[in-house]
């Protein structure tokens, strides 16, 4: 599905910090939307958890850094950090070329899979407004 001209892959999980969730059995994928990177736009470090990790839905766990913003990433759901995606060590701008894909963070082993009650889905109308909005709040960064 696309909102102001981004693309928000059906099937997935969205929170207001711009990252999204694919679920596959009790582990949880996550990196950035097509949204976040443009907003972050080149994105030149990324500070991931170790593998064992526990994190908590909410809490910030990991962050990035652009040229011109550093940000903190939350958690989408509870559980163990199960995988890293060490490639984002030496190639960190696949979060923007790829960043449904080749670009994902980290997978979480889920506890608890009510805690995606918490999060938007693609064709949700609260994604869709919550995505216009930003879209209006960032236009000079967007271009």
């Amino acid at each position: 599905m696309q909102i102001s001209g981004y693309e928000f892959p059906d099937g997935l999980y969205y929170d207001k910090l711009h990252s999204w969730a694919k679920v596959d059995g009790n582990t949880v994928t996550q990196g950035l939307t097509e949204f976040g990177q443009a907003i972050a736009q080149e994105i030149v470090f990324v500070e991931a958890p170790r593998a064992g990790r526990d994190v908590k839905q909410g809490d910030t766990f990991m962050s990035m850094e652009s040229g011109k913003w550093v940000g903190r990433i939350a958690a989408l759901v509870s559980g163990k950090v199960a995988e890293v995606n060490e490639e984002l060590e030496w190639e960190p701008t696949l979060v923007n070329e790829s960043s449904y894909d080749e670009g994902w963070l980290v997978k979480i082993e889920m506890a608890d899979a009510a805690e995606l009650d918490n999060l938007m889905k693609a064709d949700s109308a609260e994604l869709k407004a919550f995505i216009e909005g930003e879209a209006e709040k960032y236009k000079d960064v967007l271009g």
